[in-house]
């Protein structure tokens, strides 16, 4: 069967991972899930992610998630904001800030996926994909 949401299911993939205390998660490989991930990695927010192969054509990226000191996860929230049946745009001018700055959006520019602070950065806006604290 056809998934709807790709980034949807691996956002609740590394949900569900991370509040059952896992090391890494697995889900079915893309370029944009990559990008995402590459997002999450420079932030801080995972350890990092790999590609590997399942077999000819098929391969799974496997997330390794990140904790602190204390054993709990370092995403606190994670949640899928433009949805295939809603999308969510935003100008430069109008990106809010998660938790007052403490979290983070990541946004699919004309320029890639990026973070916020990134989009701000570059002067871009672009399709509010998630947030994450």
């Amino acid at each position: 069967m056809a998934m709807s949401d790709p980034l949807g299911d691996m956002l609740t993939r590394i949900r569900n991972g991370q509040q059952a205390r896992k090391a890494t998660v697995t889900c079915p490989a893309s370029k944009f899930r990559a990008n995402v991930l590459e997002v999450l990695k420079e932030q801080g927010y995972i350890r990092g992610y790999g590609l590997e192969d399942v077999r000819k054509g098929i391969s799974n990226l496997r997330i390794e998630l990140k904790y602190s000191e204390g054993g709990e996860p370092v995403i606190k929230e994670i949640q899928r904001v433009s949805t295939p049946g809603r999308r969510v745009y935003s100008s430069v001018g109008d990106l809010r800030q998660v938790y007052n700055g403490l979290g983070i959006s990541i946004l699919s520019t004309p320029k890639g996926v990026m973070s916020d602070h990134d989009a701000r950065a570059q002067h871009v806006g672009g399709e509010i994909l998630a947030e994450v604290f």
